[in-house]
């Protein structure tokens, strides 16, 4: 695993133990752990970006939920007649 900067980190006592349970159960370091759940924190929050960008832009377009199925069958025939 890549190394990077070093930070000190507070955690409560209960989720420091909970990460520690987690970390051995899986035969892992804590700071893999805490990684990996940084990771997905941010991927989640960047999905969660992405899917408020969309639902704007869907708004500013008129679009419904109900017409999603039919822009993605003319969107799908459009790219098989392109190819």
């Amino acid at each position: 695993m890549a190394t990077g900067q070093t930070e000190n980190l507070s955690l409560p006592d209960g989720l420091q133990t909970e990460i520690e349970k987690v970390a051995r159960a899986q035969a892992r370091t804590v700071n893999e752990v805490l990684a990996e759940a940084v990771d997905r924190y941010i991927r989640e929050k960047q999905w969660q970006s992405l899917k408020s960008y969309g639902r704007q832009k869907a708004r500013e377009r008129g679009i419904k939920a109900s017409d999603v199925p039919r822009l993605i069958a003319e969107s799908r025939r459009e790219h098989e007649h392109g190819r």
